[in-house]
């Protein structure tokens, strides 16, 4: 169960509680019957080592510049759709020719 941290506006009695998420937020003081605000800390989880931040793969002298971009208009000869001259694969073939016979 987490604990909440309390605070009291009327007479600055502070006191932590061990409650339930369900349970209701408390909103009278035990001291003094004052009004009860609900005091917020910081996150107790530590980052150790590298790869947490931002900056950790960020290094200027370590980074390796992204390559170019290729500016080339024409397909390659592997995806030509025309089939100059290309082979076709031995399983289509095989494939093609075992269902035929």
């Amino acid at each position: 169960m987490p604990t909440y941290a309390y605070a009291c506006k009327d007479c600055g009695h502070a006191f932590d509680i061990q409650q339930s998420f369900t349970d209701n937020t408390l909103t009278v003081c035990p001291a003094c019957s004052g009004n009860l605000r609900k005091k917020f800390n910081s996150v107790g989880v530590v980052f150790k080592g590298s790869g947490f931040y931002r900056t950790d793969s960020r290094d200027a002298k370590n980074s390796v510049p992204a390559a170019p971009a290729k500016t080339e208009s024409s397909p390659a000869p592997a995806a030509s759709a025309s089939g100059s001259g290309s082979k076709p694969s031995t399983a289509s073939t095989t494939a093609s020719g075992t269902s035929a016979g």
